[in-house]
C-alpha cells in the first residue's frame, strides 16, 4: 500500500469521530433550514457558514476520495453556495 494515497477512512480516526452522526446532521439541517426560511442576509450567513464547513471537510478529505466522490462533493457545494446567493 506504499505510495498510495488513496486509503479508505477509519471510523473514530478523524477529529468529527466523536460526534454523534445523528447530532451532525441535526446540525447541518437546522442551518440550512433556517438558512432558507429566514432568506436574506441573515439566511446567506447561516448557508455560507455551512458552505464554509463542506469546504473545510472536502479540502481535508480530498486526497482520499475517489474522482466520482470529488465531483458530487463539488456539486453538492457548488449547489449550496448557488442557494446562499439566492436567498439574499
Amino acid at each position: 500500500m506504499a505510495g498510495n494515497s488513496k486509503r479508505t477512512l477509519i471510523p473514530g480516526a478523524g477529529p468529527l469521530s466523536r460526534v454523534p452522526a445523528p447530532a451532525a446532521f441535526l446540525v447541518v439541517l437546522a442551518l440550512f433550514g433556517l438558512g432558507v426560511w429566514l432568506g436574506g442576509a441573515v439566511g446567506a450567513l447561516l448557508l455560507g457558514v455551512l458552505a464554509a464547513g463542506v469546504a473545510v471537510l472536502l479540502a481535508t478529505t480530498w486526497p482520499l476520495l475517489t474522482p466520482g466522490a470529488r465531483v458530487l462533493r463539488l456539486l453538492v457545494l457548488g449547489v449550496l453556495v448557488l442557494i446562499a446567493v439566492s436567498v439574499l
